[in-house]
């Protein structure tokens, strides 16, 4: 029934900055831009902005794959990002970390040695 994970939808209150924030946060413009929805391709997985609803921390809590946890936690406090949960291991070499964007969002990442990245 589940085939994976394909996208995770954030809102945001101001898309035009949350679109900036996120550009740089993945690296590249979105490949999708409209009014009612962003979305960028990360990886072969979609992080998804929208205009309407309530971002918070609750609720489903996807996490993105990083090479580096402690690297992109520092990176995303740097572009403004408030720490959540701080890197920790939680075993068999797999780090997870979380901040709240700036726009209310928790953003989950993950350093799995046993999962290939690109």
């Amino acid at each position: 029934m589940l085939l994976g994970l394909r996208t995770a939808i954030y809102p945001v209150g101001d898309l035009g900055a949350a679109k900036a924030w996120y550009s740089t946060v993945v690296g590249h413009a979105p490949y999708f831009d409209q009014p009612f929805y962003v979305g960028f391709d990360v990886g072969g997985f979609e992080l998804g902005l929208v205009p309407d609803g309530t971002p918070g921390t609750a609720g489903p809590q996807p996490l993105w794959g990083v090479a580096s946890a402690t690297a992109s936690l520092a990176r995303l406090v740097e572009l403004g990002a408030e720490v959540l949960d701080a890197v920790q291991e939680v075993g068999e070499g797999i780090r997870v970390a979380a901040v709240r964007d700036p726009f209310g969002n928790r953003l989950g990442i993950i350093e799995n040695p046993h999962f290939k990245h690109a």
